[in-house]
């Protein structure tokens, strides 16, 4: 093999895919820079050679850029896998499906070697591997991960990281400037106050605020950060059920009130793609979405993607506070086939996210922020216009985004709460006049109780 080209993988990044795919084709051999013993990179868990071959398999969903998926899949795994001796293969599924797929192989105790969810599942926290090794392999090299991913994937009662979060989507608020600007508001969403005076103005020309009550992923992050401006919070940092107070009241008078005057039925019977639908046919003002919306106005809809504003969390009663769009989390299982390999798949990719960020178009922010050199030049020479407005995304990184389930950890109680979408049915029956706020705080207070104490019993929490 003297007389072939040889790529290092480590500067994976900087290759185009077409560029690799050409060098490939020609017979490049891939390669780590800084092989040590048995090809295994320096710094990285070592493995006997004979566990370096094998298949490893990959459960993950469809991601909402599409470019990712393109790079992850016939990039960034074929030449890692080449580089490792190892087949992946990446099975991906609708996120709406995900959770009974995991659901199904945890079950049956067999099907792929880990999956990545778009929140992490501590309710599976013994049926997967401590990744601890992974974290530390990591830290080793790129120094400590971000707290809402610490906080996210750690169970500090049973000391072991359930999961590993390879990067987050900050979540921005994203807003039709001309449309606002019609109505008066030019200055946008600044809180949630100015939202409420709007949104009467939105509705009557047809477009209305778009914030979901539904049982999907976004009505539970936009509502559980809306709760948190104000001042509303499911736990205690102890971990002990918060709800039922006169923040949670007053937050779901607000959002009824919201409902009322400015948003539509639709919102009951969203699914996670609906808020995107609405804002890119026109019809929303005002969607609580990651960057999938923007960045699918800019291949489909130039003049639309130029009035497509992204701006922090509004502004409430208790300040900004929000969460992160998605927590991208792996979960290795404890009876995957391949768990070595799996591990060291996950460092790797890790340790060098440059690859992701970019081709992610800045959807997935790395979980250690080290792993991505210089995020704020990155964000601020983006060509699409009004030049720079992405840049909002690392100060939302840096100051807005919580995990699931702050000011504590993200636990198993959390974990069952959010895939059950108790919150947005709170939210809901408020908005549908079902019940009232005071019912609604009191009576999901206990619901949650019981689930908090469930796991309590369980040794989780």
């Amino acid at each position: 093999m003297a007389d072939k080209e040889r790529v290092d993988v480590s500067k994976l990044d900087e290759l185009s895919r077409r560029d690799l795919i050409k060098r490939a084709g020609a017979g490049v051999i891939l390669v780590y820079g800084g092989l040590g013993a048995h090809g295994v990179a320096y710094g990285a868990p070592k493995y006997r050679q004979k566990e370096l071959a094998g298949t490893l398999r990959i459960l993950q969903w469809s991601h909402f850029v599409p470019a990712y998926d393109k790079w992850f899949d016939n990039v960034y795994t074929k030449a890692w896998g080449r580089a490792n001796d190892t087949e992946v293969i990446v099975d991906h599924i609708n996120q709406a499906d995900l959770p009974a797929r995991v659901a199904a192989e945890a079950a049956a105790g067999r099907g792929h070697d880990m999956v990545a969810t778009l929140a992490p599942l501590p309710q599976y926290e013994d049926r997967v591997i401590n990744h601890k090794e992974i974290v530390q392999a990591v830290t080793r090299k790129r120094g400590k991960m971000k707290d809402v991913a610490y906080r996210s994937c750690y169970n500090p009662k049973t000391k072991k990281y359930f999961g590993f979060p390879d990067s987050y989507a900050p979540d921005p608020v994203n807003w039709r400037r001309d449309y606002w600007q019609e109505v008066g508001f030019g200055g946008g969403p600044t809180s949630w106050d100015v939202v409420k005076r709007a949104a009467p103005k939105l509705r009557e020309n047809n477009r209305p605020i778009g914030i979901g009550m539904s049982n999907e992923i976004d009505s539970n992050m936009a509502l559980m950060a809306l709760m948190m401006c104000f001042g509303s919070f499911i736990q205690s940092r102890g971990h002990r059920v918060t709800l039922n107070t006169k923040k949670t009241v007053e937050v779901l008078k607000f959002a009824r009130d919201l409902f009322r005057s400015g948003m539509s039925n639709e919102i009951f019977a969203w699914t996670a793609a609906s808020n995107n639908q609405g804002f890119l046919a026109g019809r929303l003002s005002l969607a609580l979405n990651a960057i999938s919306i923007p960045r699918s106005a800019e291949l489909s809809n130039r003049d639309l993607a130029d009035k497509t504003m992204i701006a922090p969390i509004p502004k409430g009663p208790n300040g900004r506070l929000g969460l992160e769009h998605v927590m991208h989390t792996y979960m290795v299982w404890n009876f995957a086939e391949n768990k070595r390999m799996a591990v060291k798949f996950l460092a790797d990719l890790e340790t060098k996210y440059v690859g992701a960020f970019e081709n992610s178009k800045f959807y997935n922010f790395p979980a250690f922020p080290k792993s991505v050199p210089n995020i704020p030049v990155r964000l601020a020479r983006d060509s699409n216009t009004p030049k720079g407005k992405y840049k909002v995304l690392g100060t939302i990184s840096e100051k807005y985004t919580k995990n699931v389930g702050y000011p504590g950890f993200t636990n198993a109680a959390i974990g069952e709460i959010f895939d059950t979408y108790l919150i947005p049915q709170m939210f809901a029956e408020v908005a549908q006049g079902r019940r009232t706020p005071e019912e609604a705080a009191r009576d999901y207070h206990a619901r949650l109780g019981t689930i908090y104490a469930k796991w309590r019993r369980r040794g989780k929490i």
